[in-house]
Formats: C-alpha cells, structure tokens, sequence
C-alpha cells in the first residue's frame, strides 16, 4: 500500500509474501571517499528530501564510530533537523566534547554545499551493577511484535500501526485505523541498511527509530498536520532482535506547536523514551479512501 507524505510509512503486509532479508534491499547510502550519497529510497515524505530519520540514522552511526565502546552505555540521542537535506552528497563530522572517568559527551554535524544542514549530539555513560529496589514507571500495554518480517513492497521503513479496540491494543492493518482518534502503537523494524555494506547496529536501529515517534504522537483524527524540527531519544539499554516498539504516550498542542513523547521497547520490555517538538504544516492533504 503506497500513500503520499507521512503516511507511505504506515504499511500493512500481506499474508503471502515472501521473506525478504536486508541484503535483497538497497541501503539508504552508498559511501563514497568522505562523502554519503543519499539514494531515492533516502526521500522521506515532506518533498525532495532526506527523510528526518534517515538523518539522525546517519548522525547516530558517526556518534556511535567517535565515542561508543562496549563499556559505555549510548543514553541520549538528540538530532536538530535545522534544514532540509537534499538528495545529494552529505558529509558527516564527529568529535568527543567531552571525555570524564564515567561520561562521555560527543557532537556531530551534516554538512552538505558548506552548511550544516542538521546537527546531533549524544550522551554515553558508564555501565556498572544495577542497584538493588523497585523504582515506580508509569505500565505500558504494547501489542505483541508482529511475527511476519516484511510486507510487500520496498516502502523504507516498515512500521504496524495499532489502534485501540474495546480498551485492548491490537494490530491494525488499515490507514483508517490511524484516524480513529484512539492511543497509537507501532512496531518499527528497518527493511535495508542505513550505509552499503554495513550491518545495522542496534543503536543505529534506535536513532532510526526515534523519528517515528513525531508521526505516532502527532498524527490525529485529521492525519498527520505536524511536521518535526527534532527530536530526543533516551535508552537504559540497547535493544535487542530486530523489531522497536513505540506506544505514544502524550501530544499537547497550542497555536501550531506540539511536543509529543513515546516509551520506546523491545520484545523484553521498555528500554527508554523519545519526544519529538513539531509545528504545523498546512499542505498536508488527507489521503483519498483514508
């Protein structure tokens, strides 16, 4: 099922469909020298543009390359979409800001024609012993994972909307679904690699991730009218296997400004959270049947 803006995202799958695995599908750049050269797929879904959260895909992974190792934890992600990415060459810079005995602080920037096109900055800290006690956490009730791993098309990401039906979330493989007004659920797993050649990271599955929560909180009776400037993401761990979980939490709005926060999982359990701050877009055409 393919859709204009923001909903070519939100696809149903088929149940027939063959398996796919992620060396059948072309990555979203193929590296070159210093340069990331975006391929079509890379287009998101407000125009000829690098999608927002193939942009903090790409800024993660150079976070990740600078400051990560097996002994610090990447806790925050927070990617500033300051203008749009064209289809066109990028490169990507990151430094450690700041190096501590138990934290490590480190920045990176999209460059494209001379000018940073967006910027991100990533928090890591020390691992250690959990400490013992229970801490109170609002519950989430999430869907189970879909079993099926792709739909039918090449659409690049492929998400399962949820709805809520008589109080109990379940799966809805409809777009109307997302109109019905109710809580928003999504199990996100990414269907091709970010850079050719190169396997995703679960962190990187993350950064990828954390975009979709705009769309899931945003997105109201008459569609998707908010457009995100940025958004953060928080993690306690990495996630595990393929798929990440997002249960929309929260969107408040006023005078064409919303901020909207999701509980991010994995099939064990919560790992963390992501918001996303958004202002109106009027051109947003409500899809014909939805």
């Amino acid at each position: 099922m393919r859709m204009t803006n923001e909903a070519a995202v939100m696809t149903s799958y088929g149940a027939t469909d063959p398996p796919r695995t992620e060396e059948q599908l072309a990555a979203f750049f193929v590296q070159d020298g210093d340069d990331f050269v975006p391929r079509r797929v890379a287009q998101g879904p407000w125009g000829e543009s690098v999608s927002g959260r193939v942009v903090g895909g790409i800024l993660g992974r150079a976070l990740e390359r600078t400051a990560g190792d097996a002994e610090m934890q990447p806790t925050r992600l927070t990617v500033d979409l300051l203008r749009p990415t064209a289809l066109k060459p990028v490169q990507v810079r990151a430094i450690v800001a700041r190096q501590g005995r138990r934290i490590r602080l480190a920045d990176a920037v999209l460059i494209q024609h001379d000018t940073v096109v967006a910027r991100a900055s990533a928090l890591f800290l020390q691992r250690s012993e959990q400490p013992a006690g229970q801490v109170w956490s609002t519950p989430v009730q999430m869907p189970a994972a879909p079993t099926k791993p792709y739909p039918r098309d090449d659409s690049p990401i492929y998400l399962w909307s949820c709805g809520d039906y008589a109080g109990t979330p379940s799966l809805g493989t409809e777009l109307t679904d997302w109109y019905s007004g109710g809580p928003k659920f999504a199990w996100v797993r990414e269907s091709r690699p970010l850079v050719e050649g190169e396997p995703l990271t679960p962190f990187t599955r993350a950064a990828l991730a954390g975009d979709v929560t705009s769309p899931l909180t945003h997105w109201g009776t008459n569609g998707l009218q908010f457009i995100n400037a940025d958004y953060t993401l928080t993690l306690s761990r990495l996630p595990e296997g393929p798929f990440i979980g997002l249960a929309a939490l929260t969107h408040y709005s006023h005078g064409g400004v919303a901020t909207g926060v999701a509980t991010l999982l994995d099939d064990q359990g919560p790992i963390g959270s992501a918001v996303a701050t958004a202002l109106v877009e009027p051109g947003f055409t409500r899809p014909s049947g939805a």
